[in-house]
């Protein structure tokens, strides 16, 4: 018996708390919940809050983060996803009250762009391992893969190599089946869809032939790692299309997908591409879309499975293939091609069709990295797809919407029977009209302008299969309903036409409530989740600043997913590009608004653009390094005394990268456009501007509107005018329009003429009769054509302001005078008869000039110390002046030289006789005015021997000079420097060099050609000196541009400009930077020999030969994208103050030892000044 124990005679009492208040879960950072809050706040639209409300988005925070927590989630994944390092915007206290003065918040937001560096990979195509063909090419031998092909069809594995065998193609079929098999095969000669008998005489062991096939069974091969059967084709040298065949086993037929395996023989061809400025097509495949457009045209399942069975066709194909199949589907979805003909399929077929196209993008946007563009352009032309009821919810769901609002006659009835017979992307247009309809209160005009805002006429209508005649009429009292089950059903008709609508493609991937919708994406962060559903719940808002940056911080969480091969990859591809495109449209939308005056505004709006291009460009190396620059001079903003030059020159930068993407696509892309577009009768408005739509479809487009906008307004803080003056000339002359400076460089006009040249690149020789040429190319102050231009007295001067230049091209043939006022132009209209009378001067080169023969001395190398002027140009006399005379710190490259004479006594040797007698022929055309034929004369000479004399003297003088000799590396890099040094002698013959010296009535004949031989030195900068200022002829200052790299760059035809400088003689030590880079491109060179041009035609009194002739580098440089934002010469003001005193002060000594202003060339390695030569400025 147990006594009990009791409380006051009554029972104990414990009170157990419903739920715990101290969870057991770690504190959560005061960080984490800060930012969780404000995007509670942003999720509102950010309104202006009171403090009792900031407190309850602090409290509702800190409960959604514990709630999180207590599902499982950890600290840690919670911190990674609303805390990203570096890509998350930079978050304060006050940003809510920076919102509210109109200024978006955090225009000083930065992310790494370098990780998203996406350069062009080697090799094209990237193969998906397979065991299988690794197994079958390690154990068959052979030299050569040209193509490896795999397929799966069930539990059977089939591999195809096409593989070079001493000198024959072979292609090997396996398989991994067990027991007989047989290959039951034919050749296709002029067409992927032919089936001919192979010869008798290719015919493998084990064959026969059967009614217009071949027979072959496989062979059994064992190997230590595996077992597989194969048969061996030999092509020998024929030349296919390709070979289909299908496999018999087991009783039944193995095929691909229900069709023939194909293998394409493309790369063993020759090429199916034609050529079209240096791009191409490729024939075939256009042939094909053309010869099946009538199939295509009959439905959409028509044409999408075509374009499945040709993407399969066209693999070795690489770009321009894909390049095809987007221009063919372009043409589809800007209508210039039939949807549907006599023929009805149901909406469920057309979506099952379009998942199996997009299954196959899919496949090569992960496959084939350097053709990611292409790709989603090809995306932007279809809809997702899908299979099982996707499609047919489209069927389905009409009938519901009509018994719903009872509207099952007339124009209703007449889109049903549409929907249910040919479905298209037409009936998502036609869902919104009616939406727009009914929510106007049934105004029929806005149904109609909905229709022809988007294409859809009423003729239009009519044409459909089951035509469309009537007008909508509905109750009004069903109009909630209607609204209702209308909005549910775009939805549904998005889902399958629309793949880039940004609220299908959202839905798609977060899933939805909605009944029969497909499950959410998995592996989304909470991040891009809560983003989602920021950009959803705000697509539509007036300011676009919050929506924008949540577009950009989606695109940025979903990079990771689009680089892997998630299982719903390609809708997550619809969903980036929807994204992007919302980018865009919310840009284009909001731009009206933006205040260019306050630059802080559409810098942050620039810098969203920029970054969504970054994200949708392959090759994206010259976008990434922009916006890096981008991010620096943002924050230079107000803080520096040069911010406006430096931005504009981001901005030149920008465009020169936008106008050279493109011309890339215009070269790439319209080629296949004009052949296909012709092909198939598309009308030809629609084929001229077929790429320039699709470039303007882009991100690019909305880019280059703001930097128009915004550039004068940063050159006017730069206190910079429309014009920059070059070569200042008061000129009067008549208005021409060019699109290329070159075009016209042997041109003579009759009377003073003005270009207006679209393109300059800075070697040209300027026309005779021309008095100026205008152009809104950036060619470098110190370019030769630059100082061609000052020294003939023609007027050169960039223009910024695309409105002036649009109206001097409207003034084609008519007269006006340049005159100049400050450092801007003025241009007036004037008379012709002012002109003819007044205006017309000489232009040709001061009288008295001539070019005299100089003899060869007798030997074929001399050393520095033996430089005559007998022997050798100006160039290399100079060098040897400078030697011993400058301080020690300015050094001089070791030098030697092939001397005037060696050219023609090398061409004159009897090894040689046969191209002396060529280059003679060619030039009897030449003297007859088919200056076309120079080009024959330059490919003569470097076909020249060398003499053993020649390579023995010039062996022993680079030795005896301390310089490396290029054949101690072995032949081959001999024979490097000598095809070096005939391009030297074979820019005799240039085109503008032989211009040139025609326009100065100086006799070609007679110029002679020295070769200066100098080591490279792998400089970190080149410049240029001219040490009386050329743009204002002040004697007192010297003007220097600087690049990255070597020199090329500055002086030849490589778009973007120099940084440039001014120093006055009398104050070295504060140079004045005048100019910022914005080179696209710097050329750097390994140990290596230069040879340069050195004529007795190059340093004439009065005469500017510079420039006319070739300087080679005797191996190929390395051209690398420029990166400005952490370059010393740039971003280190002490470092460039340093560097540009002693590079003036340089000049300034240089100078004062000849007496007279100089043109100097040198470049800077580790802080050391190095000049590679001299000659009179002129």
């Amino acid at each position: 018996m147990h006594s009990r124990l009791k409380l006051n005679h009554g029972n104990f009492r414990i009170e157990i708390p419903e739920n715990d208040p101290t969870p057991s879960h770690p504190p959560i950072p005061k960080d984490l919940i800060d930012r969780k809050a404000y995007l509670l706040w942003e999720s509102r639209g950010r309104p202006i809050s009171s403090p009792q409300q900031q407190k309850k988005d602090y409290d509702d925070a800190l409960r959604e983060l514990q709630s999180q927590l207590s599902k499982g989630l950890s600290l840690n994944e919670l911190q990674s996803s609303y805390l990203t390092a570096g890509a998350s915007t930079r978050f304060t206290t006050n940003d809510r009250e920076e919102f509210r003065s109109h200024i978006p918040y955090s225009y000083r937001r930065r992310h790494n762009v370098e990780q998203w560096l996406q350069k062009h990979s080697e090799g094209h195509v990237r193969v998906q391992s397979s065991g299988l063909l690794d197994l079958i090419e390690k154990s068959m031998g052979g030299d050569i893969v040209v193509s490896r092909q795999s397929y799966h069809v069930g539990n059977y594995e089939i591999a195809v190599l096409l593989k070079v065998v001493w000198g024959d193609y072979h292609i090997l079929v396996a398989t991994n089946m067990k027991g007989s098999a047989v290959l039951h095969w034919g050749v296709s000669k002029l067409s992927p869809e032919e089936w001919l008998a192979p010869p008798p005489d290719m015919l493998p062991e084990k064959s026969k032939m059967v009614s217009g096939a071949c027979q072959t069974y496989f062979t059994d091969t064992s190997t230590g790692k595996g077992f597989f059967q194969v048969v061996d084709v030999n092509l020998q040298k024929r030349t296919f299309v390709g070979i289909q065949f299908v496999i018999w086993t087991g009783g039944s037929w193995i095929k691909n997908n229900g069709k023939n395996f194909f293998v394409s023989l493309k790369p063993m061809k020759p090429s199916g591409k034609i050529d079209g400025d240096g791009e191409g097509i490729v024939r075939w495949l256009l042939d094909e879309i053309s010869r099946r457009e009538k199939e295509a045209e009959r439905s959409l399942m028509h044409r999408f499975n075509i374009a499945t069975e040709l993407m399969e066709l066209c693999k070795a194909e690489g770009e321009l293939g894909l390049i095809g199949i987007l221009v063919w589907f372009r043409f589809m979805a800007c209508r210039h091609l039939t949807w549907n003909k006599n023929y009805n399929v149901k909406p469920c077929e057309i979506s099952e069709a379009q998942d199996k196209f997009t299954n196959i993008l899919q496949r090569i946007y992960l496959n084939q990295p350097n053709d990611l563009e292409i790709v989603r352009l090809v995306m932007t032309c279809v809809g997702r797809g899908g299979q099982g009821d996707v499609g047919q919810r489209i069927r389905d769901e009409i009938l519901v919407l009509q018994r719903n609002n009872d509207c099952k006659t007339g124009m209703m009835e007449e889109w049903h029977q549409k929907l249910h017979n040919n479905s298209s992307p037409d009936d998502v247009i036609i869902c919104e009209a009616l939406l727009n309809y009914v929510r106007s209160g049934f105004r029929i005009d806005v149904y109609w302008q909905t229709l022809n805002a988007n294409g859809l006429t009423k003729e239009k209508l009519a044409s459909y299969d089951r035509r469309i005649m009537s007008e909508p009429h509905f109750r009004t009292d069903a109009k909630e309903g209607l609204i209702r089950d209308l909005s549910a059903y775009l939805r549904t008709l998005k889902a399958v036409h629309s793949g880039v609508d940004l609220e299908s493609a959202i839905e798609t991937c977060l899933g939805s409530s909605v009944k029969g919708r497909v499950d959410s994406v998995g592996g989304l962060s909470l991040k891009l989740q809560d983003c989602l559903n920021f950009v959803k719940a705000h697509v539509g808002d007036e300011n676009i600043g919050p929506l924008m940056e949540k577009l950009l911080e989606s695109r940025i969480e979903l990079r990771s997913l689009l680089l892997t091969s998630h299982g719903r990859l390609k809708d997550l591809l619809f969903l980036d590009l929807a994204l992007a495109s919302a980018v865009r449209t919310s840009m284009e939308r909001g731009f009206k608004d933006l205040n260019f005056a306050h630059p802080p505004e559409p810098m942050f709006f620039m810098s969203l653009v920029l970054e969504s291009l970054c994200l949708s460009t392959v090759n994206n190396e010259d976008f990434i390094y922009c916006t890096k620059d981008w991010y620096r001079v943002c924050e230079l903003y107000t803080n520096a005394g040069q911010w406006a030059l430096q931005t504009k020159a981001v901005l030149d930068r920008l465009q020169l990268v936008i106008s050279e993407r493109s011309q890339n696509y215009q070269k790439k892309i319209q080629p296949s456009a004009e052949y296909l577009g012709n092909m198939l009768g598309v009308e030809k408005w629609a084929i001229d501007i077929f790429t320039e739509e699709l470039v303007r479809a882009g991100s690019a487009a909305i880019l280059s509107a703001l930097i128009k906008h915004f550039d004068p307004i940063v050159r006017k803080f730069a206190n910079v005018g429309c014009w920059q003056v070059i070569s200042p000339v008061e000129v009067c002359g008549f208005l021409v329009s060019v699109n290329e400076l070159i075009t016209t460089q042997s041109k003579v006009y009759r009377r003073p003429t003005i270009i207006i040249a679209s393109r300059v690149t800075g070697n040209e020789e300027i026309p005779d009769g021309v008095v100026a040429v205008l152009t809104p190319d950036m060619p470098d102050v110190l370019s030769h054509v630059a100082i061609r231009a000052r020294n003939s007295k023609v007027c050169f001067a960039t223009c910024f302001d695309q409105n002036i230049l649009r109206d001097l091209k409207l003034k084609e043939g008519k007269a006006v005078s340049i005159r100049l006022k400050s450092t801007n132009l003025v241009i007036s209209d004037i008379s012709s008869f002012n002109v003819s009378q007044d205006s017309f001067v000489s232009f040709s080169i001061p009288r008295g000039i001539s070019l005299k023969k100089k003899p060869f001395c007798g030997i074929y190398a001399v050393s520095v110390e033996e430089f005559t002027s007998e022997m050798v140009g100006a160039k290399s006399c100079n060098t040897k002046f400078l030697r011993g005379r400058v301080p020690s710190w300015i050094k001089i490259p070791m030098s030697v030289a092939l001397p005037f004479g060696a050219f023609e006594t090398v061409i004159s040797e009897d090894v040689n006789k046969d191209i002396a007698n060529k280059i003679a022929q060619f030039m009897k055309f030449v003297h007859h005015g088919d200056l076309s034929k120079l080009q024959a004369v330059r490919e003569s000479v470097l076909q020249m021997n060398a003499p053993l004399s020649l390579t023995y003297e010039l062996k022993s003088k680079m030795r005896s000079s301390r310089m490396r000799w290029p054949g101690d590396e072995g032949e081959e890099r001999w024979h490097h420097a000598w095809q070096a040094i005939k391009k030297v002698w074979a820019s005799k013959w240039n085109e503008r060099a032989y211009v040139s010296c025609k326009k100065a009535k100086l006799d070609h004949g007679n110029l002679c050609m020295a070769v200066l031989v100098q080591e490279i030195i792998c400089a970190d900068y080149a410049f240029v000196i001219h040490t009386k200022n050329p743009l204002s002829g002040d004697t007192s200052e010297i003007y220097t541009e600087i690049v990255k790299g070597l020199g090329e760059t500055l002086v030849g035809a490589y778009p973007g400009r120099a940084m440039s400088f001014i120093t006055k003689k009398t104050n070295l030590m504060s140079p004045i930077v005048i100019g910022y880079p914005s080179k696209l491109t710097g050329l750097y060179s390994k140990q290596s020999v230069m040879f340069r041009s050195d004529s007795n035609g190059e340093d004439l009194e009065g005469y500017a030969g510079a420039g006319l002739y070739d300087s080679i580098v005797m191996d190929k440089e390395e051209e690398v994208v420029l990166d400005y934002s952490k370059d010393r010469l740039v971003v280190d003001k002490a470092f460039q103050v340093s560097l540009f005193s002693k590079i003036a002060e340089a000049g300034k000594i240089i100078e004062g030892l000849y007496g007279r202003p100089q043109d100097i060339e040198g470049v800077v390695k580790d802080g050391i000044i190095y000049v590679v030569q001299t000659r009179p400025q002129i």
